[in-house]
């Protein structure tokens, strides 16, 4: 492979931490799918030879996925229905029939088309204001790219010899299964975000990788020395000696720790005095079931079903769900898995219950408000869940709950559930827990009425910051003000633990707060039972428990609870984490070093 220019100036490219990792390599820039369309048609003649090149496309992108379906039961069966769910995109009516319709409609080739219904996808699927969801629009282009793959009838560069750092504009989860292990050191991605299935593949294959990195393939040339950190989300090009040893130093001391925490993965979660803390994983897809298995996660916190009704085919079936959720309860037995109910409306509108638009979605009918407006999603939801829960230990999150009156018309549906299973004589759980989401400022205020109608709380800080705060995580203007380390922050969690405990139930945390290792202590001083989190963060929190004295975390809390700055809080803490852990905290989610 060619190498550029030894004497290129180092240049520091940001994208997005997609897949933790340190590698240094040669760059193999692959580039851009290219859509070369040709011109206009000019008779019904050209549009049928166009309509049977996009479905000769088509049919070879479907041959393809199935063989690589084939390939990924054997290694990695997780990904199966990943693949399953790219063959429906092929038989999508508003995508690929759309493509063909368009052929004749615009008397366009079938590139153009293609890439004329893509773009109305994206337009769909980008209008949502939730960021999971806007990167579902890449399971779309992704599929659009091997079908106009297929129309051009090119082969991509690969990788011939040595191992390389590839980069790409838009790689699919199907490409990144593809990559050898022994060729293949990381990969950096144009596009990309760090929920969209290309970097779950990635961290699930163990492949360090950037996303998100905008004019990578311009400002890299094949050849070029590359450090891809995906731990920090960046890439160092053509570094100089100095910088080369210092990566180089940094990787091994990564390996080292890494080497390290795998060996806690496995450990209980248990404080010096004995305190057992329960950590679980917070989980979207069935994708990522294994992942978490494998870094120790006690059960499943938080799993997330919104996924499978935002489709284009609408809500999905009794038994769909059934099916769903039993994998998950099979998956994890003994282990809990808590399901929260469907959280869409609003922004993320189902198609069939698709209401007025809102001028504030976040405000506005969504979660358990939807859910009671539109009771046949919610006892189909509740039914297959109470189908599953035969198959494990099954937990039902009611999310957004506002007032006491919404919990007590919500537990009815369930009770209104469990009956008529048992009168159909259809086989069902029992003993299926039923909790609640406490992620809005009513809710923490009758923290203590609610406690006693449900099995337990989890805490949804996300949400809970952004309203007690009134702050929009996505306008830049004012996302410095949403910060979990407020005093307000802690002394409502400190209220809704309080209240909990007095009611005999336990009390957990599913927010980003939970995975954060320097906010830990806080939270073990505060008393939480259950702590939910990315599968990847489980091995890191799990040693930090091990490490905390928590009659001294909960002293911090006390102490901190009775600051009125944040700014005294967060320095109060980083002289703690410094003291207690060697740890040096730069803000939110940086801290480095943790010392046994």
């Amino acid at each position: 492979m060619k190498s550029s220019v030894t004497a290129s100036q180092t240049e520091l490219l940001q994208g997005l931490a997609a897949s933790p990792g340190i590698v240094v390599g040669r760059a193999l820039v692959l580039g851009e799918q290219q859509w070369e369309g040709g011109a206009p048609l000019r008779d019904a003649a050209e549009v049928e030879v166009e309509e049977q090149r996009l479905r000769r496309a088509v049919a070879l992108a479907g041959q393809g996925l199935e063989e690589l379906q084939i390939t990924c039961r054997a290694s990695f069966r997780q990904f199966v229905p990943l693949i399953a769910g790219h063959l429906l995109i092929l038989e999508d009516p508003l995508f690929v029939e759309r493509a063909r319709c368009l052929i004749g409609e615009h008397m366009v080739p079938a590139e153009t088309a293609l890439r004329q219904a893509l773009a109305g996808m994206e337009e769909q699927l980008a209008g949502l204001s939730d960021q999971y969801l806007r990167e579902r629009v890449a399971d779309v282009r992704h599929v659009a790219n091997l079908i106009a793959a297929r129309l051009a009838g090119a082969e991509q560069e690969t990788v011939q010899d040595d191992p390389v750092i590839l980069v790409g504009h838009d790689f699919s989860p199907e490409d990144v299964l593809a990559m050898d292990p022994d060729l293949v050191l990381g990969f950096v991605n144009e596009l990309g975000g760090r929920t969209d299935h290309t970097a779950i593949v990635a961290r699930t294959s163990g492949l360090p990788a950037v996303v998100g990195c905008a004019a990578a393939c311009r400002r890299v040339a094949s050849g070029d020395l590359l450090v891809l950190d995906g731990n920090r989300g960046r890439v160092l090009v053509n570094p100089d000696s100095s910088a080369l040893a210092a990566c180089r130093q940094e990787q091994a001391e990564q390996e080292r720790q890494q080497r390290e925490l795998a060996f806690f993965a496995h450990l209980p979660a248990e404080t010096r005095q004995g305190r057992k803390i329960t950590i679980e994983a917070n989980l979207e897809m069935l994708e990522e079931v294994e992942p978490a298995m494998q870094y120790g996660a006690a059960g499943i916190g938080l799993f997330r079903s919104e996924f499978y009704y935002l489709t284009p085919d609408g809500p999905p079936s009794e038994e769909l769900l059934l099916s769903i959720y039993s994998h998950l309860l099979v998956s994890f037995n003994p282990f809990p898995v808590t399901v929260r109910t469907l959280d869409v409306g609003g922004d993320k509108p189902i198609k069939g219950y698709g209401g007025r638009p809102e001028k504030n979605p976040a405000l506005g009918l969504r979660a358990i408000r939807l859910s009671l407006q539109q009771p046949e999603l919610f006892i189909s939801q509740l039914r297959a869940l109470f189908r599953a829960a035969e198959h494990g230990t099954l937990r039902i999150m009611l999310p957004m709950i506002t007032s006491y009156n919404e919990l007590l018309a919500a537990k009815a549906l369930v009770r209104q559930v469990r009956d008529e299973l048992r009168s159909q004589g259809l086989p069902h759980g029992d003993g299926v827990e039923i909790g609640m989401m406490v992620e809005v400022p009513s809710a923490v205020a009758i923290a203590d009425s609610l406690a006693r109608e449900v099995d337990f709380f989890s805490i949804g800080t996300n949400d809970l910051i952004q309203y007690a705060m009134a702050v929009d995580r996505g306008n830049e203007q004012v996302a410095h003000m949403y910060t979990p380390l407020h005093p307000a922050i802690l002394r409502m969690i400190a209220q809704v633990v309080e209240a909990g405990h007095a009611a005999g139930i336990e009390v957990g945390l599913c927010g980003e707060m939970a995975g954060d290792a320097a906010i830990l202590p806080v939270l073990l001083g505060l008393g939480l039972d259950e702590l939910s989190m990315p599968p990847l963060a489980i091995p890191r929190i799990k040693k930090m428990v091990r490490l905390t004295d928590v009659e001294q975390a909960e002293e911090l809390a006390a102490e901190l609870l009775a600051c009125p700055a944040t700014e005294a809080l967060q320095e109060r803490l980083k002289a703690y984490l410094h003291s207690h852990y060697g740890l040096e905290w730069q803000g939110m989610g940086h801290e480095t070093g943790v010392e046994s």
